[in-house]
Parts: C-alpha cells; structure tokens; sequence
C-alpha cells in the first residue's frame, strides 16, 4: 500500500528533541502522529516466552519484538485482567477509575473516565478494539461509548466459544467461523489495512491463553509427548498460536509498508494461573518468579513488555520499574496529543528511560480478592522503589538480587521498610480520600441505549439459587459459583422466597419492559412475580419452553430502584433457567 499524505508527514516529521529539566530529560517528539497497535494477551506469564527462558516453548515473533525494540524488564501489572485493563487505557490506579476485581459489579470503568481511545479520537485517530474489553457490560461504561469506533469481540472477562464463535459487532451478534485468536488478528488486519487517510489506534486485546484453554490439538500433543501435563501443555498450545498470528501481523505491517509508521506494544495483564492453592514447585515455568495470578508477589503482577517502533525507537533494555499506569502518558508523550485529564494520571511518560536516565517512582498495588470493598491498606498491598518492594506491611525484598522474593529483609532493614510503609499508607488513604469502594448500581434508562441484559453475576441470590456455569479446562463440565461469575446462569427457582435482586439506577424516568431470556419458564407461570422497591407484578405472557416470559410495563422514576425475581409458592420445576432479565425503555 502506498503510504498516504498523512502518513508520509508522519515518517518525515519525527524529530526527537532533549531538554535539560532539572535532574533528568524531556523528550519532545515532533508533529504526532503515529498509528498504534496495543496487544495485550490473557494469562500469559512472564516465564511463557522463548526469550524469557522458556525451556518447552519457541516463540520467535514475540521475541522479534523484544529484541528489536525496547524490552521494560521490570513491568508491573495488577493481579487480575480488568484493573490491569482499567489502568492501561486510563493511566491510572484501578481504584480511582472504580474497578477492582473481574466481576460481580467490581470491574465496570467509571464512564466519565477519559480514555486513551477519547484521546485519540478527537486527535483525528480511527479507533477500534478487538477482543476481550472486561471493563463494563453495561451503556456507558462499553467500547463504543468509550472512544472506539469500532468493536468485534465480547464485553464479558470471558468467552467459553474459542471455535466458531458468537462476537459482537458494533452492539450486533455476529456468528464467525473458525478459531478465535484467528479471527481476532484477521479483523484487526483488515481494519489497519483498510486507514488510508487517518491514523489508526488498534486495542488488539486477546483472551488466549485464558481458560477455557480450547485449542486445536496440533498444537498442544507435542507438549504432551515431552511430558508436560494436560493443562501446561493446552496453554502452550495456545501460545504457539498466539505467536503465528502475531508473525502474521508483523508480516502484513511491513507487506503494508505500515511497519515504520506503527508502534506495535506486547504485554500481558497479569501472571499466569496454574491452579488454586498450588505449590509453588508444581507450578508451570514463570523465571523463577513467586507465585501466580490474583497475588501481588511478582509472578502475579510482574509481566513482559515489548516496544517495537522501527526507526523510532532504539533495540534497547529498560531496567527502570514501570507498569500499565505509564502506557497512557507515554503515547500521548511521543505523538504529542494533547491530554485533557493530564493532572489525574498517576503514571509517567518511559520516554525518558528510552532515551535518557530516567526519575525512579514508586509502583503501588493492592488487591485482595477476599477484600474486595475493604478499606484496610492489608492484605494485598505492596510498594516498589528502585530494587526494594515492601508486602503487606511485614516483608521486605531486594529483587535486584533476589527477584524471587525468598529473603524477607523486613528485620534487617527495618527503617526501609518503615519508609516504605509510610508511602503506601499514603498512597492508600490518597485512594480512600477521593475514591469510593463501594460498587455502583447498574445504570438503565438512556435514550441512546434503551436496551440493558440485567446479567446474573451483577445480581444477589436468595434461598436455594445457585449460580451455574461452564468449568473446568475446556469448559467440559457444569459447575457452581457462590456469587457468580461473567457467564453463569442461574437455576434452582424451587421454593417459595427464592430470589434474585439486581440494584439499578434510573438515569431518566420512563416506562420499562420486563422480560425474561432463560429456558422453561413456562412451568412456574403462576410462580413467579416481578418485584421492584416492594411492589409486584405477575407475568403478562409465556410461550413455550424455550420462549421468554414478559411482563406488563413499569414506570419507574429517576433514581435507585432494586429489581427482584421471585418465586412465590413452593414448587418442584427443576428446570427453569435464567440467563438474563432484559430490561426495555419504552
């Protein structure tokens, strides 16, 4: 493709530029802008890659992009996938953006938040995400009324559809035929192919190699034969596919004549996961890193990052401590956008730790997945400065020469670790000062968006419900969740006071319709009632088994409502399922 007037501006007008600025450098990078592709995969650890020592698995794509780019060797993320994704395209701590876990109502972005897509947009950039968003399933906090123009993937932290499977497309189910990670790369192949005019901001966001771990079995038996378990050798497999498709892209970039005018970014949005309760001996290869995802040790948060701008920046390792948080500001630094949230960012542009010496800052996290909603600074709470990290308060490590944190320190260096200490405190009540913990009720009502699926996990069940969903590897087999997780259905609707209860907040007033998407509800017609704020009302309509059950119209008024399902006489259906509650503004 010949490169357009807009990108040949791109290529001849970047200009780097050092000013002395007290103790370090700032760097100025002339006339904008550049088109950018932001890959981040699921689950992958920091151990998965040939380039970081890896002894079952050859990756050389990925490793292209670290060893012919800028590798940050000490990149955090946050334990899990939606914060880590909340800070990455806000430059921001989860909690200040109002996510802190991946579901149940804890991983929806605060809408008002200025995202890197806002950003881009209104600096004339064609946006588009494919793949996992996970950060709301619910108007305003979903892609498209968040800065991206275009959106082909699934709102939800998961999908349990690897083959041929169901995505959305721009607010339209579309079926796709095929693997899922193929199908992701051929969809945002042809959206930074098709930008002829404009510059392009592609998201890329990938669920391998999360569960369920689906993948054709070509590439996960070799790693059986060599000895590896089933589970290892599926989230290998995984990977190897990952890394094709990546190979492709880099391919069809420089086919394109798109390799020099792109920044291409790789990074995973936490530590791999082999297991609950695990030991750390029978956990897979991670680089002798601690632990896995959902800790805040670094095999948990401590992940691989990858630059690749040809041209622009240098092949070189980056020591300094960085983490998701400085992505936002190092974009908007090197193609000079203007960002209008600048104050609010708690990261920093890398560009000087690219192309100079670079201030140390410190790194935070907390995360407690049995905390979730706690104001107690622990457990869960570490800091990083330079070489030294501080947990919870009561240990201390050096990782410069102990990046496995086996040494607790805390004793031996106790006015360290207090110093430390004494920052995160800080930070934390910084936190609790300004930001609520408390989860937000699900906003219905808009006009742009009439339609809302009230979702089981964001509801509270009573009595004998239960939440249902696919478990185990590939999604083999049926299981439970006491609270649900994205996905699950709900089942039992046996006795009298069995209910489920979601929290809404009318944004306008309006009269709704009520319907039910599950499976055989005609059997509990008479036994079932529609409660909001205490009032009830019975089903106006049922079809058959596999039909929905709606009913009569509700006004309701601008504010906070609860809407429950309930079972109002003892019965034995055993059968009826409840995937959502559709809500409709008339």
């Amino acid at each position: 493709m010949k490169p357009s007037a807009c990108h040949t501006r791109i290529i001849t007008s970047l200009i780097v530029a050092f000013f002395t600025m007290g103790t370090g450098f700032r760097i100025i990078l002339a006339n904008t802008p550049v088109n950018v592709l932001l890959i981040l995969v699921d689950d992958l650890g920091y151990g998965d890659l040939s380039i970081t020592g890896n002894p079952y698995l050859k990756t050389p794509n990925i490793d292209f992009l670290a060893k012919h780019g800028v590798s940050f060797k000490n990149f955090y993320v946050s334990p899990v996938c939606a914060p880590t994704r909340a800070s990455l395209l806000t430059g921001k701590y989860h909690q200040r953006v109002g996510v802190q876990s991946v579901t149940n109502g804890y991983e929806v972005l605060n809408p008002e938040e200025v995202t890197l897509a806002e950003l881009l947009s209104s600096n004339n950039y064609q946006t588009a995400i494919f793949g996992k968003w996970h950060l709301g399933e619910y108007y305003p906090s979903v892609p498209l009324a968040q800065g991206f123009d275009y959106f082909c993937g699934f709102r939800t932290g998961h999908t349990d559809e690897y083959f041929d499977p169901q995505l959305e497309v721009n607010h339209k189910s579309r079926k796709f035929t095929g693997f899922i990670t193929d199908i992701l790369t051929n969809q945002a192949i042809e959206f930074m192919t098709a930008r002829q005019n404009d510059p392009f901001f592609c998201y890329l966001a990938y669920n391998a190699p999360h569960t369920p771990l689906q993948v054709d079995s070509s590439y996960f038996l070799p790693f059986i034969k060599n000895g590896l378990d089933e589970c290892t050798a599926r989230v290998y497999g995984l990977i190897r596919n990952l890394d094709e498709n990546i190979g492709r892209i880099l391919k069809v970039l420089k086919e394109q004549d798109l390799e020099k005018e792109t920044l291409v970014i790789f990074m995973s949005d936490n530590g791999p996961i082999s297991g609950w309760k695990i030991p750390q001996d029978e956990m897979r290869f991670n680089a002798g890193l601690r632990d896995q995802k959902f800790t805040v040790y670094d095999g948990g948060i401590r992940t691989v990052c990858f630059w690749y701008a040809p041209g622009y920046l240098p092949q070189k390792e980056v020591a300094k401590v960085s983490a998701h948080i400085d992505v936002l500001p190092t974009i908007v630094d090197m193609l000079q956008v203007e960002d209008r949230d600048a104050s609010g960012r708690d990261g920093h542009s890398l560009l000087p730790a690219i192309f100079g010496e670079a201030t140390e800052h410190y790194f935070f996290q907390k995360f407690g997945l049995n905390s979730l909603g706690d104001s107690a600074a622990f457990p869960g709470g570490i800091v990083r400065d330079g070489d030294w990290k501080m947990v919870d308060g009561v240990e201390l490590y050096d990782l410069g020469v102990d990046p496995g944190e086996k040494n607790n320190l805390y004793l031996k260096f106790p006015a360290k670790a207090a110093k430390l200490e004494d920052a995160y405190i800080d930070w934390w009540s910084s936190i609790l000062n300004s930001y609520s913990l408390e989860k937000k009720p699900i906003s219905i009502g808009y006009k742009v968006a009439p339609e809302t699926l009230l979702q089981p996990h964001h509801a509270t069940a009573f009595g004998t419900l239960r939440f249902e969903g696919k478990r185990g590897l590939t999604g083999e087999r049926l299981g439970y969740h006491p609270s649900g997780v994205d996905g699950d259905w709900v089942v039992g609707w046996e006795q009298k006071g069995d209910r489920l209860t979601w929290e809404v907040e009318v944004v306008d007033e309006s009269s709704f319709l009520f319907e039910i998407i599950g499976k055989n509800w005609l059997l509990r017609k008479k036994d079932l009632q529609l409660v909001i704020d205490g009032a009830r009302y019975p089903i106006s309509h049922s079809g058959g088994e596999e039909d929905s059950t709606v009913f009569n119209p509700v006004f309701l008024s601008k504010g906070l409502h609860h809407i429950s399902l309930e079972i109002i006489t003892d019965g034995d259906s055993g059968r009826s399922v409840l995937e959502a509650l559709l809500v409709r503004r008339l």
